[in-house]
């Protein structure tokens, strides 16, 4: 990276919050994604707009790649710099602009972290449902770029469906302001949508306009459990066609139930093969009604035995077991890496088994969890990254499970995002003319390429496989 380069961003910043050290900079040469990692060159913490529009004409002139970044929570090597630049971080931008109550808004800066947010609008009686299971240590700005989704998006929906308006610097320094707080706007093309989910590949977020919501008045969840794989993911299937819409229906392997267990002690089964948490809020005398009958619909189709919390300290229990599913896991082998399949709803059943099936196929070890309600399937490999031989097989593994995803009408990723992990997998997804558009449309915002290099659709389209009824 040019001296000269270095010296002006370090007088708009200051000294105090540029990072150069090796020691400095290896702490963010790496996010929550295995086998990627490689060093930035400058690591910077603006406190505005201002700042970051002179730090980006200056990277603009002089070529050096932009990462933002959030928690580092990512799961696609999101945040991982490609070929070295300037990490921005946002922990001194992490304020609330603007709290409209009249118009059920909140203007953030992308620092906040989102159960901050979700715990200050929840105080006034409103609401922000996207939550994923790192909320508690990432940002909204994160959320935005890979377009979250949580253990609430089977009703609520994901993040793009509460972002309301932008504001963007793009590469040349520009300030770009979209959407706002209107109900109803169609005036030109739908850019806040076109950055949500982006993954810092088109400009820099540095103002959200988020929608909010009442807060449900009740809510109840229960759990039931399975001695079969397929009974929990077609009971998933029967709750749906049943046109019931839980809050929450996360789905748990006995892998993971055992991991989980033995990570929290809170008294889950472990003799069986898989759990299923449901949670419904609203009005108390529908929620009572929908949990009961969704109760009565596992146990029609095999369930062994339900259970319903009791109050809400034993809800949130059962609840933060499901969130530290990852965590517990990541506690059995050296190398974690947890994937992120959807398939149709009512391909469920066929998914998990594809998953088993592929699993044995290549003998790795696959954990499976997630948000069976939306199909979002969290298949998570124990496997250790020193084993190149093992390593091997399990990215095979992971190709065909891709595969059966999209041969079952699904995608390779329901809200982990491409980064460069699945950057080689994405043109499966779109087809060539997909990521043709997707080129022109980057071309278009970043003709010099600096906004988070290596990303989306920046590696050579791998082989497709073949997977026929995943044996």
């Amino acid at each position: 990276m040019n001296n000269i380069a270095i010296e002006k961003i370090t007088e708009i910043i200051g000294e105090k919050y540029v990072k150069s050290s090796t020691a400095q900079l290896l702490a963010y040469s790496y996010d929550a994604t295995a086998n990627f990692q490689r060093l930035p060159e400058l690591v910077i913490s603006p406190q505005s707009t201002e700042e970051i529009t002179e730090v980006l004409k200056i990277c603009n002139n002089y070529n050096v790649p932009i990462i933002p970044r959030g928690s580092g929570t990512n799961l696609a090597a999101g945040t991982v710099p490609y070929d070295g630049g300037v990490v921005i971080l946002f922990n001194r931008m992490n304020q609330i602009l603007n709290f409209d109550k009249e118009n059920l808004t909140i203007t953030v800066q992308p620092g906040i972290i989102s159960e901050n947010l979700c715990q200050f609008v929840e105080a006034h009686g409103l609401f922000y449902p996207p939550d994923p299971s790192s909320m508690k240590i990432s940002t909204i700005g994160g959320n935005v770029s890979e377009n979250s989704g949580g253990l609430r998006g089977l009703k609520y929906g994901v993040t793009k469906d509460y972002v309301k308006g932008l504001q963007v610097v793009l590469p040349n320094g520009d300030i770009l302001e979209t959407g706002g707080k209107l109900a109803k706007d169609v005036a030109g093309y739908d850019l806040t949508s076109l950055f949500v989910g982006a993954e810092g590949t088109l400009g820099v977020v540095t103002a959200i306009t988020l929608k909010l919501i009442p807060l449900p008045s009740y809510k109840m969840t229960s759990i039931a459990y399975f001695q079969s794989l397929e009974d929990a993911a077609r009971t998933v299937s029967n709750i749906i066609a049943s046109k019931i819409i839980p809050v929450t229906l996360e789905f748990l392997d006995k892998k993971t139930i055992i991991a989980v267990e033995q990570f929290m002690k809170i008294g889950l089964s472990t003799d069986v093969e898989a759990m299923l948490l449901l949670e419904q809020d609203g009005e108390k005398h529908q929620v009572e009604q929908d949990i009961h009958e969704m109760v009565r619909i596992a146990k029609e189709h095999g369930a062994l035995f339900t259970q319903i919390a009791q109050d809400e300290q034993e809800a949130e229990q059962i609840k933060t077991a499901r969130r530290v599913a990852l965590s517990a896991l990541a506690k059995l082998k050296p190398t974690v890496i947890l994937e992120d399949a959807t398939v149709p709803r009512s391909e469920l059943a066929k998914m998990v088994k594809k998953i088993n099936d592929i699993s044995e196929k290549h003998r790795v070890n696959i954990a499976t969890f997630g948000h069976a309600g939306d199909g979002n399937l969290h298949p998570t490999c124990l496997t250790d990254l020193r084993d190149e031989e093992e390593m091997h097989r399990v990215e095979v593994a992971f190709e065909e499970i891709f595969e059966a995803a999209l041969e079952l009408g699904g995608t390779i990723t329901g809200e982990h995002g491409v980064g460069e992990m699945k950057a080689p997998y994405l043109e499966w997804k779109i087809g060539s003319v997909g990521i043709a558009v997707m080129k022109n449309i980057k071309q278009a915002f970043d003709p010099n390429n600096i906004m988070n290099p290596g990303k989306l659709f920046a590696k050579e389209t791998k082989k497709r496989v073949v997977v026929h009824g995943g044996n």
